[in-house]
């Protein structure tokens, strides 16, 4: 018999190994997250999946589940702490959804939907990235990136190509591309890499396929993010459904 642990009062089993995270989306169970896909290591950057764990505060995707937990997920405290760290990615970058091919697919925007999140609060930065169109099927549009790392661990982890990084530190990170022109064209990045669908906002986008599936009718326009967890622990998989 599983181990088990409470999450929102809701006994949530477990298996040894895995994390507070692993355990709730294995269970169904939504935990607001973005730089956390089952496929790979935590990385624990974005801390929207900071829980209370015995009243003390912990990312869910690197804490391992333990018998007994009393882990709080959705209260008005959490969401309100999650609703500020989205609003900060929101101004950090350039999103703006309605004109956005990934309006509708993106987890950003879905997340800030489930969060109640209803302005920006602070002052946008406007930062003035580049815009790669070099590959021939492939745009990089890297205004959007929050510096998630998933294309840079799909790259890497499985696609065995190292085409991306982050380069800078603190407030002057960003993305970047692993070829001597720092263009994607000049890489042996391809399409159908794991690292071309992985990402949740607007920054890797396939040519010619935008608006292929019209707005209204895409994967958080039809169910919200917190309902697209599945039992199979494939949280966010709505993320790459659409493409």
């Amino acid at each position: 018999m599983n181990d088990s642990f409470l999450l929102d009062g809701e006994d949530i089993p477990f298996t040894p190994g895995q994390t507070v995270m692993q355990a709730a989306a294995a269970a169904g169970k939504y935990i607001p997250h973005l730089c956390w896909h089952p496929d790979f290591a935590a990385h624990g950057s974005c801390k929207l999946c900071t829980v209370k764990i015995g009243g003390r505060f912990a990312t869910s995707c690197t804490v391992r589940a333990a018998a007994g937990q009393e882990v709080e997920n959705r209260t008005a405290e959490l969401d309100a702490k999650r609703r500020t760290l989205l609003q900060l990615l929101f101004v950090e970058g350039n999103h703006f959804c309605p004109s956005c091919e990934k309006s509708g697919d993106c987890a950003l925007q879905a997340t800030a939907y489930e969060m109640g999140m209803l302005t920006p609060h602070f002052d946008h930065f406007y930062p003035d990235r580049p815009v790669d169109a070099s590959h021939p099927d492939v745009l990089l549009e890297f205004n959007r990136c929050i510096l998630c790392e998933l294309c840079v661990r799909a790259s890497r982890d499985v696609d065995g190509k190292n085409v991306f990084a982050l380069a800078g530190r603190g407030t002057q990170s960003h993305l970047v591309v692993n070829s001597d022109t720092g263009r994607l064209a000049d890489t042996d990045f391809a399409v159908t890499d794991r690292a071309a669908a992985v990402c949740p906002v607007g920054v890797i986008l396939s040519k010619r396929v935008g608006f292929a599936v019209p707005i209204g009718q895409r994967t958080y326009d039809r169910r919200p993010i917190s309902a697209s967890t599945s039992p199979e622990g494939k949280a966010g998989a709505g993320i790459e459904e659409a493409r």
